[in-house]
Protein backbone atom coordinates (compact mmCIF):
# COMPACT_ATOMS: atom_id res chain seq x y z
CA UNK A 1 0.00 0.00 0.00
CA UNK A 2 1.23 3.40 -0.73
CA UNK A 3 1.99 5.74 1.45
CA UNK A 4 -0.12 9.04 1.76
CA UNK A 5 0.88 12.24 0.92
CA UNK A 6 1.55 13.08 4.44
CA UNK A 7 3.03 10.18 5.56
CA UNK A 8 5.92 10.59 2.29
CA UNK A 9 6.24 15.02 3.12
CA UNK A 10 7.19 13.49 6.72
CA UNK A 11 9.66 10.63 5.49
CA UNK A 12 11.39 12.85 2.91
CA UNK A 13 11.63 16.05 5.11
CA UNK A 14 13.31 13.63 8.12
CA UNK A 15 15.63 12.22 5.15
CA UNK A 16 16.50 16.20 4.15
CA UNK A 17 17.21 16.86 7.83
CA UNK A 18 19.30 13.84 8.77
CA UNK A 19 21.41 14.43 5.82
CA UNK A 20 21.69 18.34 6.75
CA UNK A 21 22.84 16.75 10.26
CA UNK A 22 25.78 14.83 9.11
CA UNK A 23 27.14 16.61 5.91
CA UNK A 24 26.43 20.15 7.11
CA UNK A 25 25.12 22.90 4.76
CA UNK A 26 23.85 21.25 1.46
CA UNK A 27 22.58 23.15 -1.61
CA UNK A 28 19.49 22.12 -3.23
CA UNK A 29 21.28 20.21 -5.57
CA UNK A 30 23.21 18.49 -3.79
CA UNK A 31 19.69 17.19 -1.41
CA UNK A 32 18.58 16.10 -4.43
CA UNK A 33 21.48 14.16 -5.35
CA UNK A 34 21.94 12.70 -2.18
CA UNK A 35 17.88 11.58 -1.52
CA UNK A 36 16.93 10.84 -4.88
CA UNK A 37 14.15 13.26 -4.80
CA UNK A 38 13.07 15.52 -7.77
CA UNK A 39 13.60 18.74 -7.96
CA UNK A 40 10.57 19.78 -7.32
CA UNK A 41 10.38 17.93 -4.37
CA UNK A 42 13.50 19.02 -3.05
CA UNK A 43 12.33 22.55 -2.94
CA UNK A 44 8.88 21.92 -1.29
CA UNK A 45 10.82 20.29 1.54
CA UNK A 46 13.15 23.46 1.65
CA UNK A 47 10.21 25.54 1.59
CA UNK A 48 8.55 23.32 4.12
CA UNK A 49 11.03 22.79 7.09
CA UNK A 50 12.59 26.32 6.28
CA UNK A 51 9.08 27.78 7.51
CA UNK A 52 9.05 24.98 9.99
CA UNK A 53 12.09 27.25 11.70
CA UNK A 54 14.15 24.15 11.32
CA UNK A 55 16.02 25.29 8.24
CA UNK A 56 17.88 28.35 7.35
CA UNK A 57 20.04 29.86 4.32
CA UNK A 58 23.44 29.32 6.19
CA UNK A 59 25.63 30.80 3.03
CA UNK A 60 26.22 30.21 -0.75
CA UNK A 61 28.73 28.10 -2.17
CA UNK A 62 30.66 30.55 -4.36
CA UNK A 63 30.43 34.20 -5.21
CA UNK A 64 30.20 34.00 -9.11
CA UNK A 65 26.94 31.37 -8.83
CA UNK A 66 23.87 32.63 -9.07
CA UNK A 67 20.09 30.47 -8.70
CA UNK A 68 18.91 28.40 -6.09
CA UNK A 69 21.35 26.14 -5.86
CA UNK A 70 24.00 28.36 -5.06
CA UNK A 71 22.48 28.64 -1.81
CA UNK A 72 23.65 26.67 1.30
CA UNK A 73 20.84 25.05 3.47
CA UNK A 74 22.11 24.43 6.95
CA UNK A 75 20.42 22.89 10.44
CA UNK A 76 18.99 26.02 12.53
CA UNK A 77 21.26 25.24 15.11
CA UNK A 78 19.88 27.47 17.75
CA UNK A 79 16.38 25.44 17.85
CA UNK A 80 17.53 23.50 20.78
CA UNK A 81 20.29 23.32 23.40
CA UNK A 82 21.59 20.32 24.48
CA UNK A 83 23.43 19.74 27.68
CA UNK A 84 25.78 16.58 28.63
CA UNK A 85 26.67 15.72 32.17
CA UNK A 86 29.44 13.39 33.15
CA UNK A 87 28.90 12.32 36.74
CA UNK A 88 31.20 10.31 38.49
CA UNK A 89 31.42 9.97 42.47
CA UNK A 90 33.50 12.80 42.72
CA UNK A 91 32.84 15.47 40.29
CA UNK A 92 30.24 16.58 37.87
CA UNK A 93 31.07 17.50 34.44
CA UNK A 94 28.95 19.49 31.91
CA UNK A 95 29.09 20.39 28.12
CA UNK A 96 26.88 22.84 26.91
CA UNK A 97 25.64 22.52 22.92
CA UNK A 98 23.30 23.86 19.76
CA UNK A 99 21.18 21.20 18.17
CA UNK A 100 24.43 20.94 15.25
CA UNK A 101 26.49 19.48 18.25
CA UNK A 102 28.76 22.77 18.55
CA UNK A 103 30.15 23.02 22.16
CA UNK A 104 28.85 26.72 22.97
CA UNK A 105 30.64 25.80 27.14
CA UNK A 106 32.25 23.84 29.20
CA UNK A 107 32.68 22.96 33.14
CA UNK A 108 33.27 20.81 35.81
CA UNK A 109 33.44 21.02 39.78
CA UNK A 110 34.54 18.44 41.97
CA UNK A 111 32.42 17.03 44.87
CA UNK A 112 34.17 16.06 48.19
CA UNK A 113 32.60 12.00 49.05
CA UNK A 114 31.72 13.26 52.32
CA UNK A 115 29.55 16.42 50.97
CA UNK A 116 26.04 15.94 51.69
CA UNK A 117 23.37 15.29 49.07
CA UNK A 118 21.79 18.46 49.63
CA UNK A 119 24.68 20.56 48.97
CA UNK A 120 26.08 18.07 46.22
CA UNK A 121 23.04 18.23 44.25
CA UNK A 122 22.56 22.26 44.61
CA UNK A 123 26.17 22.11 43.17
CA UNK A 124 26.01 19.89 40.43
CA UNK A 125 22.79 21.94 39.51
CA UNK A 126 24.35 25.23 39.77
CA UNK A 127 26.81 24.35 37.32
CA UNK A 128 24.45 23.25 34.66
CA UNK A 129 22.80 26.31 34.79
CA UNK A 130 26.22 28.48 34.79
CA UNK A 131 27.61 26.70 31.75
CA UNK A 132 23.83 27.78 29.78
CA UNK A 133 23.64 31.21 31.22
CA UNK A 134 27.47 31.36 29.44
CA UNK A 135 26.20 29.63 26.11
CA UNK A 136 23.34 31.84 25.94
CA UNK A 137 20.82 28.67 26.18
CA UNK A 138 17.83 30.46 26.84
CA UNK A 139 16.57 26.86 27.99
CA UNK A 140 17.39 23.25 27.57
CA UNK A 141 15.95 21.14 25.23
CA UNK A 142 17.56 17.89 26.11
CA UNK A 143 19.78 16.86 29.23
CA UNK A 144 21.58 13.17 28.92
CA UNK A 145 23.90 12.23 32.52
CA UNK A 146 26.05 9.55 31.77
CA UNK A 147 26.22 8.25 35.91
CA UNK A 148 27.97 4.81 37.18
CA UNK A 149 25.05 1.99 38.09
CA UNK A 150 22.66 -0.08 36.50
CA UNK A 151 19.96 1.80 34.48
CA UNK A 152 16.62 -0.37 34.47
CA UNK A 153 15.80 -0.70 30.64
CA UNK A 154 12.26 -0.68 31.53
CA UNK A 155 11.89 2.60 33.15
CA UNK A 156 15.04 4.77 32.61
CA UNK A 157 15.84 5.00 36.15
CA UNK A 158 18.84 4.76 37.86
CA UNK A 159 19.13 1.68 40.09
CA UNK A 160 19.35 2.05 44.03
CA UNK A 161 22.87 0.81 45.32
CA UNK A 162 24.45 1.25 48.49
CA UNK A 163 27.89 1.87 46.71
CA UNK A 164 26.32 5.20 44.53
CA UNK A 165 26.10 8.70 46.40
CA UNK A 166 22.41 9.26 47.44
CA UNK A 167 22.88 12.57 45.29
CA UNK A 168 23.37 10.71 41.82
CA UNK A 169 20.32 8.87 42.29
CA UNK A 170 17.95 12.09 42.93
CA UNK A 171 19.87 14.43 40.46
CA UNK A 172 17.45 13.51 37.49
CA UNK A 173 14.62 14.44 39.78
CA UNK A 174 16.20 17.77 40.71
CA UNK A 175 17.09 19.14 36.98
CA UNK A 176 13.95 18.02 36.09
CA UNK A 177 12.42 20.46 38.63
CA UNK A 178 15.09 22.85 37.45
CA UNK A 179 14.53 22.63 33.77
CA UNK A 180 11.04 21.88 33.87
CA UNK A 181 10.61 21.88 29.84
CA UNK A 182 13.84 19.48 29.37
CA UNK A 183 13.00 16.02 28.54
CA UNK A 184 15.89 14.62 31.30
CA UNK A 185 17.83 11.11 30.26
CA UNK A 186 20.22 9.23 32.09
CA UNK A 187 22.16 6.26 30.83
CA UNK A 188 25.40 4.04 32.66
CA UNK A 189 28.65 6.02 31.40
CA UNK A 190 30.39 2.80 29.71
CA UNK A 191 27.47 2.51 27.05
CA UNK A 192 27.58 5.88 26.60
CA UNK A 193 31.36 6.26 26.29
CA UNK A 194 30.69 2.70 23.74
CA UNK A 195 28.38 5.11 21.80
CA UNK A 196 31.11 7.64 21.92
CA UNK A 197 33.82 5.74 20.02
CA UNK A 198 31.51 4.11 17.36
CA UNK A 199 30.21 7.73 16.22
CA UNK A 200 33.64 9.47 16.89
CA UNK A 201 36.32 7.39 18.05
CA UNK A 202 37.73 3.76 17.16
CA UNK A 203 34.71 1.72 16.86
CA UNK A 204 33.67 3.87 14.05
CA UNK A 205 32.31 1.61 11.02
CA UNK A 206 31.69 -0.91 13.82
CA UNK A 207 28.08 -2.34 14.30
CA UNK A 208 29.55 -5.09 16.44
CA UNK A 209 32.17 -4.66 19.26
CA UNK A 210 32.82 -4.57 22.79
CA UNK A 211 33.91 -1.40 24.70
CA UNK A 212 36.10 -2.36 28.27
CA UNK A 213 35.97 1.00 30.45
CA UNK A 214 39.34 0.89 32.41
CA UNK A 215 39.57 3.09 34.61
CA UNK A 216 39.24 3.50 38.42
CA UNK A 217 36.32 1.32 37.95
CA UNK A 218 35.99 -1.45 35.67
CA UNK A 219 33.29 -1.98 33.18
CA UNK A 220 32.16 -2.90 29.55
CA UNK A 221 29.64 -1.87 26.99
CA UNK A 222 28.16 -4.87 24.45
CA UNK A 223 27.23 -3.31 20.34
CA UNK A 224 25.55 -6.25 18.63
CA UNK A 225 24.24 -5.74 14.98
CA UNK A 226 24.27 -2.21 16.07
CA UNK A 227 22.07 -2.10 18.86
CA UNK A 228 23.53 -1.53 22.62
CA UNK A 229 22.30 -4.35 24.86
CA UNK A 230 21.42 -4.03 28.28
CA UNK A 231 20.11 -7.24 29.87
CA UNK A 232 17.03 -8.03 31.53
CA UNK A 233 18.02 -5.92 34.77
CA UNK A 234 20.06 -3.34 32.57
CA UNK A 235 23.52 -5.09 34.06
CA UNK A 236 24.95 -6.11 30.57
CA UNK A 237 28.79 -5.57 30.85
CA UNK A 238 30.01 -5.60 34.83
CA UNK A 239 32.66 -7.47 34.25
CA UNK A 240 34.38 -6.22 37.32
CA UNK A 241 32.14 -9.15 38.93
CA UNK A 242 34.12 -12.09 36.78
CA UNK A 243 35.22 -14.32 39.42
CA UNK A 244 39.12 -14.67 38.57
CA UNK A 245 41.19 -17.91 39.42
CA UNK A 246 43.25 -17.20 42.47
CA UNK A 247 41.63 -13.97 43.48
CA UNK A 248 38.75 -13.86 46.29
CA UNK A 249 35.22 -14.06 44.55
CA UNK A 250 33.62 -10.84 43.96
CA UNK A 251 30.91 -9.26 46.71
CA UNK A 252 27.18 -8.35 45.32
CA UNK A 253 27.77 -5.25 47.15
CA UNK A 254 30.98 -3.83 46.34
CA UNK A 255 33.97 -4.04 44.03
CA UNK A 256 35.88 -6.10 46.98
CA UNK A 257 37.08 -9.58 44.37
CA UNK A 258 36.95 -10.79 40.97
CA UNK A 259 38.13 -8.79 38.30
CA UNK A 260 37.63 -5.61 39.71
CA UNK A 261 40.71 -5.98 41.84
CA UNK A 262 43.08 -7.62 38.93
CA UNK A 263 42.33 -4.78 36.83
CA UNK A 264 40.90 -1.72 38.45
CA UNK A 265 42.02 1.29 38.79
CA UNK A 266 43.71 0.48 42.38
CA UNK A 267 44.96 -2.52 41.49
CA UNK A 268 47.11 -0.86 38.35
CA UNK A 269 48.27 2.06 41.06
CA UNK A 270 49.56 -1.13 43.41
CA UNK A 271 51.36 -2.79 40.22
CA UNK A 272 53.17 -0.09 39.11
CA UNK A 273 54.56 0.16 42.97
CA UNK A 274 55.94 -3.34 42.59
CA UNK A 275 57.11 -3.01 39.34
CA UNK A 276 58.98 0.36 40.75
CA UNK A 277 57.32 2.46 37.97
CA UNK A 278 56.28 5.78 38.92
CA UNK A 279 53.17 8.32 37.88
CA UNK A 280 50.22 9.78 38.79
CA UNK A 281 47.36 8.07 38.91
CA UNK A 282 46.59 4.46 37.45
CA UNK A 283 46.27 6.39 33.93
CA UNK A 284 49.31 8.56 34.50
CA UNK A 285 51.71 4.87 35.29
CA UNK A 286 50.55 3.77 32.47
CA UNK A 287 51.08 6.55 30.40
CA UNK A 288 54.82 6.73 31.69
CA UNK A 289 55.65 2.92 31.40
CA UNK A 290 54.30 3.32 27.67
CA UNK A 291 56.62 6.30 27.04
CA UNK A 292 59.78 4.36 28.30
CA UNK A 293 58.86 1.47 26.35
CA UNK A 294 58.63 3.52 23.21
CA UNK A 295 61.70 5.46 23.82
CA UNK A 296 64.11 2.18 22.14
CA UNK A 297 66.21 -0.10 24.67
CA UNK A 298 66.59 -3.58 24.89
CA UNK A 299 65.82 -6.08 22.37
CA UNK A 300 65.20 -9.42 23.25
CA UNK A 301 66.86 -12.09 22.29
CA UNK A 302 64.02 -14.86 22.20
CA UNK A 303 60.26 -14.76 21.15
CA UNK A 304 57.79 -12.41 22.23
CA UNK A 305 56.94 -8.92 23.35
CA UNK A 306 60.28 -6.88 23.27
CA UNK A 307 61.83 -5.04 26.57
CA UNK A 308 63.45 -2.05 26.87
CA UNK A 309 65.49 0.08 29.21
CA UNK A 310 63.89 2.70 30.89
CA UNK A 311 66.15 6.00 29.56
CA UNK A 312 68.82 7.11 31.66
CA UNK A 313 68.97 3.95 34.01
CA UNK A 314 70.14 0.64 33.95
CA UNK A 315 67.83 -1.61 35.87
CA UNK A 316 66.33 -4.08 34.43
CA UNK A 317 64.35 -7.28 35.60
CA UNK A 318 64.87 -10.49 34.50
CA UNK A 319 61.44 -12.59 33.70
CA UNK A 320 60.68 -15.27 35.57
CA UNK A 321 62.37 -13.40 38.82
CA UNK A 322 59.32 -13.17 41.72
CA UNK A 323 58.89 -9.72 41.25
CA UNK A 324 57.35 -10.49 37.44
CA UNK A 325 56.02 -13.87 37.64
CA UNK A 326 55.99 -16.64 35.27
CA UNK A 327 53.23 -15.62 33.53
CA UNK A 328 53.30 -12.66 31.00
CA UNK A 329 56.86 -12.60 30.40
CA UNK A 330 57.44 -13.08 26.78
CA UNK A 331 57.50 -16.35 25.54
CA UNK A 332 55.70 -17.64 27.65
CA UNK A 333 51.84 -19.17 27.46
CA UNK A 334 49.01 -17.39 28.69
CA UNK A 335 47.16 -20.35 29.30
CA UNK A 336 49.39 -20.69 32.84
CA UNK A 337 48.14 -17.32 33.72
CA UNK A 338 44.68 -18.45 33.19
CA UNK A 339 44.99 -21.46 35.78
CA UNK A 340 46.85 -20.00 38.57
CA UNK A 341 50.46 -20.74 38.46
CA UNK A 342 52.29 -18.51 40.15
CA UNK A 343 51.12 -15.52 37.59
CA UNK A 344 50.22 -12.26 38.62
CA UNK A 345 47.64 -12.15 35.56
CA UNK A 346 46.06 -14.82 37.56
CA UNK A 347 45.16 -12.31 39.99
CA UNK A 348 47.84 -13.14 42.40
CA UNK A 349 49.15 -9.65 42.92
CA UNK A 350 52.69 -9.79 43.63
CA UNK A 351 53.69 -9.39 47.74
CA UNK A 352 54.92 -7.08 49.29
CA UNK A 353 57.79 -9.25 50.26
CA UNK A 354 58.84 -11.43 47.42
CA UNK A 355 60.31 -13.63 49.70
CA UNK A 356 56.48 -14.98 49.59
CA UNK A 357 56.26 -14.94 46.26
CA UNK A 358 56.20 -19.27 46.34
CA UNK A 359 53.74 -20.03 48.79
CA UNK A 360 51.39 -17.54 47.60
CA UNK A 361 52.31 -19.04 44.05
CA UNK A 362 51.21 -22.92 45.68
CA UNK A 363 47.62 -20.98 47.22
CA UNK A 364 47.08 -20.09 43.70
CA UNK A 365 46.39 -23.52 42.65
CA UNK A 366 47.78 -26.30 40.05
CA UNK A 367 48.23 -25.80 36.60
CA UNK A 368 51.28 -26.34 34.13
CA UNK A 369 54.22 -24.15 34.77
CA UNK A 370 56.57 -22.95 32.43
CA UNK A 371 59.87 -24.60 32.32
CA UNK A 372 62.49 -22.52 31.40
CA UNK A 373 62.96 -19.02 31.55
CA UNK A 374 62.18 -16.51 28.03
CA UNK A 375 65.50 -15.73 26.96
CA UNK A 376 64.70 -11.83 27.04
CA UNK A 377 65.48 -8.92 29.21
CA UNK A 378 62.94 -6.29 29.76
CA UNK A 379 62.90 -3.26 31.76
CA UNK A 380 60.43 -2.66 34.83
CA UNK A 381 58.68 -0.46 32.35
CA UNK A 382 58.01 -2.76 30.10
CA UNK A 383 57.21 -6.24 32.77
CA UNK A 384 54.57 -4.08 34.13
CA UNK A 385 52.60 -3.34 30.84
CA UNK A 386 53.41 -7.29 30.05
CA UNK A 387 51.67 -8.39 33.44
CA UNK A 388 48.63 -5.64 33.10
CA UNK A 389 48.42 -6.92 29.69
CA UNK A 390 48.22 -10.28 31.35
CA UNK A 391 45.24 -8.86 33.70
CA UNK A 392 43.19 -7.30 30.97
CA UNK A 393 43.35 -10.27 28.72
CA UNK A 394 42.08 -12.37 31.35
CA UNK A 395 38.60 -10.16 30.98
CA UNK A 396 38.99 -9.85 27.45
CA UNK A 397 39.41 -13.78 27.05
CA UNK A 398 35.96 -14.26 28.60
CA UNK A 399 34.05 -11.51 26.41
CA UNK A 400 35.73 -12.72 23.37
CA UNK A 401 34.96 -16.83 24.36
CA UNK A 402 30.84 -15.22 25.15
CA UNK A 403 29.94 -12.57 22.57
CA UNK A 404 32.32 -13.61 19.63
CA UNK A 405 32.33 -9.51 19.23
CA UNK A 406 35.50 -9.30 16.32
CA UNK A 407 36.61 -5.73 18.30
CA UNK A 408 37.42 -4.77 21.53
CA UNK A 409 37.82 -0.72 22.31
CA UNK A 410 40.09 -0.45 25.62
CA UNK A 411 38.39 2.90 26.87
CA UNK A 412 38.49 5.14 30.16
CA UNK A 413 41.53 7.05 30.74
CA UNK A 414 43.87 3.90 31.43
CA UNK A 415 43.06 2.32 27.40
CA UNK A 416 43.66 5.49 26.46
CA UNK A 417 46.94 6.23 27.96
CA UNK A 418 47.91 2.52 27.12
CA UNK A 419 46.97 3.22 23.58
CA UNK A 420 48.29 1.12 20.56
CA UNK A 421 50.83 -0.30 23.01
CA UNK A 422 48.93 -1.61 25.44
CA UNK A 423 46.17 -2.91 23.19
CA UNK A 424 48.93 -4.88 20.99
CA UNK A 425 49.81 -6.79 23.95
CA UNK A 426 46.50 -7.74 24.92
CA UNK A 427 45.47 -8.74 21.02
CA UNK A 428 48.74 -10.98 21.47
CA UNK A 429 47.47 -12.84 23.95
CA UNK A 430 44.19 -13.22 23.26
CA UNK A 431 45.60 -15.06 19.63
CA UNK A 432 46.87 -17.56 21.96
CA UNK A 433 43.86 -17.72 24.12
CA UNK A 434 41.06 -17.74 21.68
CA UNK A 435 40.18 -19.13 18.24
CA UNK A 436 38.14 -16.43 17.42
CA UNK A 437 39.62 -13.35 15.38
CA UNK A 438 39.30 -10.64 17.24
CA UNK A 439 41.33 -6.90 16.59
CA UNK A 440 42.39 -5.14 20.10
CA UNK A 441 42.47 -1.61 19.77
CA UNK A 442 42.80 1.25 21.97
CA UNK A 443 39.65 4.53 22.94
CA UNK A 444 40.24 7.56 21.09
CA UNK A 445 38.37 9.44 23.35
CA UNK A 446 39.43 8.50 27.05
CA UNK A 447 38.02 10.21 29.55
CA UNK A 448 35.96 12.34 27.59
CA UNK A 449 34.14 9.65 25.88
CA UNK A 450 31.42 9.65 28.49
CA UNK A 451 30.44 13.60 28.01
CA UNK A 452 30.79 13.02 24.10
CA UNK A 453 28.29 9.82 24.43
CA UNK A 454 25.78 11.95 26.29
CA UNK A 455 25.76 15.01 23.87
CA UNK A 456 25.16 12.33 20.69
CA UNK A 457 22.37 10.72 22.78
CA UNK A 458 20.91 14.45 23.64
CA UNK A 459 21.04 15.37 19.84
CA UNK A 460 19.63 11.98 18.72
CA UNK A 461 16.52 12.65 21.24
CA UNK A 462 16.31 16.10 20.26
CA UNK A 463 16.57 14.87 16.61
CA UNK A 464 13.93 12.56 16.79
CA UNK A 465 11.56 14.70 18.32
CA UNK A 466 11.82 17.60 16.43
CA UNK A 467 12.76 16.33 12.89
CA UNK A 468 10.06 13.43 13.68
CA UNK A 469 7.33 15.95 13.99
CA UNK A 470 7.82 18.18 10.99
Amino acid sequence: MPASPSTARAINDRLALRLLQREGPLTAGQLKHLTGLSRPTVADLVERLTAAGLVEITGETGAHRRGPNAKLYGIVAGRAYLAALDVRTDSVAVLISDLVGRVLAEASVPIGGDTDTGPALDQAVTLVERAAKEAGADALHTVCIGAPGLIDPATGDLHDSGSLPLWHRRLVAVLQERFPAARVLVENETNLAALAERGEGNAQGRDTFVLLWLGHGIGAAVVLDGTLRRGASGGTGEIGFLPVPGVALPSATDCEGGFHSVAGGWAVERLAREYGVAGEGAAGVVRGAVEAVSCGGVSPVGGGDAGTALPGSGAVVTPGSAATGLAGRAGSAVGDAVSGAGSAAAGTIPPEDPAQAPSRTAAAGPGPVATEAPDTVTSPASAFLDTLADRIALGVASVVAVLDPGCVVLGGEIGQAGGDVLAGKVEKRIRRMAPLATEVRAGGLGGGAVLRGALLTAREAAQDELFGAS
